[in-house]
């Protein structure tokens, strides 16, 4: 029954925004409002609103939650902007909210020619901030995707051995991964961004950081892609990280593990141990209402207090990640981001990934991801695979 109220939500905030209405594009967020992904545009007033799809109709009517007379067939924009009523257009000074991280220049300049005499505001972060809190239909789907990424981990404890390349290794995790229920993509809110299915590095990789993204890369097949899995073969004493997302039911898991092919040394084991103490004090303290850049300014004075300064979070060559999780959801990469950037809060509900590592340069790298439910009273660890260190 919470799906429901997704949109009667959305038009009290448009209400209060003094908003005249929105119109939403982006596949994530008409899945999050109606239950279908087909192309579409869904068109909200503080107290109206259709769905308008322009491709796929059959399905959508099958797949949306909301009342089937909200959907209607239709591919024109002008015709879809209609419910604009002309009594509205002719007041000239609305305010209509657009997704307009997502908007091309092309479409902006359609519908302002469309609508001259309006402003048209950004409703993303609006949008992004409702999603932050999840709903038991929500975390269900989390649970899922728990599930399926953890016969990932198992697909590695099965298949790691001397001699298989990064490459064979990233195959067999994501093999599992599909046949578990992975829907074989993940959605990260960011025009021209590639990678591959995930990242996953082993031995000296490890410490070769691509500007991709911002964590432990991986090297990648080749320039055009630089990140993710190589044709590296993985060597007795090496160190391998695994951290290959999956996307079930519309939601993301997204969890790292370490595991070292033969025994870790002493330093390795040492710098394990305070990485998951940093995460275990984070996991404890974290509460609903604390704003992002204090789990962030804590995590780092953990480290600080374990004398792992110089290491946590360290890229090598002076470069250290400012950037210790992110929220999760529609989208792997969502709000909040737990940064010392990010003073916005953590909801009630609100699903986080802790993302860090440590990085002694000579020695070693490990790394542990985990997602946490934040609820009063104490959170709850979703990630399902074992948090140690793996000797294989």
């Amino acid at each position: 029954m919470e799906r429901m109220k997704r949109i009667e939500f959305l038009q009290e905030k448009l209400a209060g925004e003094n908003l005249q209405g929105a119109i939403i594009t982006y596949s994530r967020n008409i899945l999050y409002y109606t239950g279908t992904a087909q192309p579409a545009r869904l068109i909200v007033t503080p107290g109206d609103y259709t769905l308008f799809v322009r491709s796929g109709y059959d399905f959508a009517v099958e797949e949306v939650f909301i009342p089937g007379d909200r959907v209607r067939e239709e591919r024109k924009l002008e015709k879809v902007t209609a419910c604009f009523s002309p009594s509205e257009k002719s007041q000239g000074h609305g305010r209509i909210g657009v997704e307009m991280d997502i908007w091309t220049w092309e479409q902006s300049r359609g519908l302002q020619g469309m609508f001259p005499d309006r402003e048209f505001v950004n409703i993303s972060p609006l949008l992004l901030d409702q999603r932050k809190r999840k709903d038991p239909a929500e975390i269900q789907s989390f649970r899922k995707a728990c599930d399926v990424i953890h016969q990932g981990h198992e697909a590695v404890l099965e298949s790691l051995r001397e001699g298989l390349t990064e490459l064979e290794l990233a195959a067999a995790v994501e093999h599992a991964h599909r046949l578990a229920g992975h829907e074989g993509i993940f959605f990260i809110r960011q025009p021209d961004f590639f990678m591959s299915r995930g990242p996953l590095s082993s031995g000296p990789d490890l410490f070769r950081i691509s500007g991709v993204v911002y964590t432990i890369t991986g090297v990648g097949l080749s320039p055009a892609v630089p990140a993710g899995p190589s044709r590296r073969r993985i060597c007795p004493g090496d160190i391998v990280v695994v951290d290959i997302p999956v996307l079930v039911d519309g939601y993301h898991a997204d969890q790292t593990r370490t595991y070292v092919l033969g025994r870790a040394g002493d330093g390795i084991h040492a710098l394990y141990s305070d990485l998951r103490k940093i995460a275990d004090d984070l996991i404890e303290n974290i509460h609903p209402g604390l704003p992002a850049r204090e789990i962030s300014r804590r995590a780092f004075r953990t480290a600080r207090e374990l004398g792992r300064e110089g290491t946590f979070q360290n890229f090598g060559k002076g470069r250290c990640s400012r950037i210790i999780g992110h929220g999760i959801g529609l989208e792997l990469n969502e709000p909040p981001i737990l940064s010392d950037y990010d003073d916005s809060g953590i909801p009630e509900n609100g699903v986080v990934a802790l993302d860090i590592h440590m990085m002694e340069e000579g020695r070693g790298v490990v790394k542990l991801e985990d997602m946490i439910l934040v609820r009063r009273g104490g959170n709850e660890i979703l990630t399902k695979s074992p948090r140690i260190l793996f000797e294989v």
